[in-house]
């Protein structure tokens, strides 16, 4: 068999070519949408800002939704097509931040913000993928420290109470042992001269 030379053997090579490409296009973006969450978990504590990160791709316009799944029940957070309109919930008005990459910022967390965000991209044909992030909100424990300064407190104005009454007790004991010594001298003296005059 001899090799295949020409015009033929360019159009066997360029459309294998881009065969290969297709097929690991297609392999690449299965179903049309992909989705990457970075980081599946996080922990974040009272008035911090979170950002839940995730990149996708898709062949077409997406559209990505955030949801908020907790104890409280679900919210929805936010929803934007690329490039188009972004509708944020009334609850989320002033405390979320989109990004193009389909991430969001939470600004100021509470407690109530704790629990599942579920983000759903859509490809405007209707192929949709999901991902979650749990985020775990912990509260800084203040009532501990301030229970610790209350006390280190009240023992200081205790023992500033308790140094005064010594020093009190202290002076009140000197000038009774001044007067007890005035006396005894007194005293003593009137019975020298007592007992000089009897004699």
């Amino acid at each position: 068999m001899r090799p295949l030379r020409g015009c033929r053997a360019r159009g066997v090579v360029v459309g294998t070519v881009t065969l290969c490409l297709a097929a690991g296009w297609a392999l690449q973006t299965p179903g049309g949408v992909s989705l990457v969450v970075p980081q599946p978990n996080i922990n974040a504590t009272v008035a911090q800002n979170v950002l839940l990160s995730v990149e996708y791709s898709c062949r077409g316009i997406a559209t990505i939704e955030w949801k908020h799944v907790s104890s409280w029940g679900t919210t929805k957070i936010v929803e934007w097509k690329s490039g188009n309109y972004v509708n944020v919930s009334t609850v989320y008005k002033d405390r979320v931040t989109t990004f193009e990459n389909g991430s969001i910022q939470l600004l100021n967390v509470g407690m109530r913000d704790a629990g599942y965000y579920f983000v759903t991209v859509t490809e405007e044909y209707g192929t949709n993928t999901y991902g979650t992030i749990i985020v775990n909100v912990y509260e800084i424990i203040y009532e501990d420290l301030h229970f610790v300064a209350v006390l280190f407190a009240f023992l200081a104005a205790v023992s500033a109470i308790l140094i005064c009454f010594m020093w009190l007790c202290n002076k009140s004991l000197h000038l009774f042992q001044k007067k007890t010594t005035h006396k005894l001298t007194a005293s003593t003296t009137e019975e020298i001269e007592l007992e000089t005059i009897e004699c």
